[in-house]
């Protein structure tokens, strides 16, 4: 069934994207932080409407930003699609990234339009997600557990070895979660609260949304993600629930970039274009990608967690984005937490 959604997406996009095709032709050379799916749907759609070869890669955030600054003297990426946008903003603070501002910026909402000013056009919002956590409510019914509200939940003993999180040198979910809580409690206090949620963590992921895949198929009890990585399990039919911290909580803003030095930098420049229209954002529901698009005529799933229903924090991109930050914590992290992980 889901094929054939993406099929019949692909085939609409042929007209839908006509706009975009230009006759291009060559090849674009993408990184796709997003779930697999997602990269393999918008990689179908575009080379369908642009006659443009694209090779993809699927990795994590904090993967594709090591990557990316390995290669900054010969840079082996065009564009990098997706994932969290703190390592985008970070590229874009250390002049890995290119400045573009793509001719449907005005399309955009604040949020994106933001992000994209902010690092000086060298990124730039594609969607948003809030920051939470799914749990199976089989096996919580099953372990007679009670249901985890709050973050402070999270430390209840009845909870070890029940819940994972990703790690945040490869995660950009994870460290989305570890800049949420310095921002919430201080920094001092927020390590003391991983310290003790390690007690309760079963395994350290490479992918973000490894976690609540791993609760979905009963690995394990609850999983921290990004709540729309949640509800796509649910939508799967599996005994997910999404949560949304009693605290509040942080959330992502999707991004998108040019490397700079981009073998083929007039393709990376048409998917750019593509992929903040209101037509391809409007597709990625097909895939099961449940976040709020950027775009501000896109169609936005039903199943996508709204932010007014959730109580946020004041994110400070700009802060957690910097590379000097991000350095410092995950050095803390992997000192006092990574180094004692079970």
């Amino acid at each position: 069934m889901r094929s054939a959604k993406i099929a019949a997406a692909m085939l609409a996009a042929t007209v839908s994207f006509a706009a975009f095709s230009a006759h291009a032709a060559g090849n674009l050379n993408v990184i796709c932080s997003a779930d697999q799916e997602v990269c393999d749907l918008m990689k179908g759609l575009f080379e369908k409407q642009s006659d443009i070869k694209v090779n993809m890669v699927r990795l994590s955030a904090g993967e594709t930003y090591a990557k990316i600054r390995a290669e900054a003297r010969n840079p082996k990426t065009d564009i990098w699609w997706a994932g969290t946008g703190d390592p985008h903003l970070q590229a874009a603070a250390e002049n890995l990234t290119l400045e573009y501002k793509s001719p449907l910026f005005d399309q955009l909402q604040d949020w994106a339009r933001k992000q994209a000013e902010s690092a000086k056009y060298r990124t730039v919002g594609v969607y948003a997600g809030a920051l939470g956590w799914g749990y199976n409510t089989e096996i919580l019914k099953q372990k007679n557990l009670k249901e985890p509200k709050c973050w402070a939940d999270l430390l209840d003993p009845s909870y070890k070895g029940e819940i994972q999180i990703a790690n945040p040198n490869s995660s950009g979910t994870s460290y989305n979660t570890l800049a949420t809580l310095v921002q919430i409690m201080g920094e001092d206090q927020a390590f003391d609260y991983l310290t003790k949620l390690n007690a309760n963590v079963s395994q350290y992921t490479k992918s973000g949304s490894a976690p609540v895949k791993a609760a979905a198929r009963g690995e394990s009890t609850i999983g921290i993600v990004f709540m729309h990585d949640a509800v796509a399990q649910t939508v799967e039919g599996f005994p997910i629930k999404a949560v949304a911290p009693c605290e509040g909580t942080g959330y992502e803003i999707g991004s998108m970039s040019i490397v700079k030095g981009a073998k083929n930098l007039e393709n990376a420049k048409k998917w750019y274009d593509w992929a903040l229209s209101a037509e391809a954002q409007s597709h990625m529901k097909d895939a099961k990608s449940f976040q709020l698009p950027s775009n501000k005529s896109a169609e936005v799933p039903k199943e996508a967690p709204k932010f007014e229903d959730i109580k946020l924090i004041d994110y400070d991109f700009a802060k957690y984005g910097n590379p000097d930050v991000r350095k410092a914590l995950l050095a803390r992290w992997d000192k006092e937490i990574g180094a004692k992980a079970n």
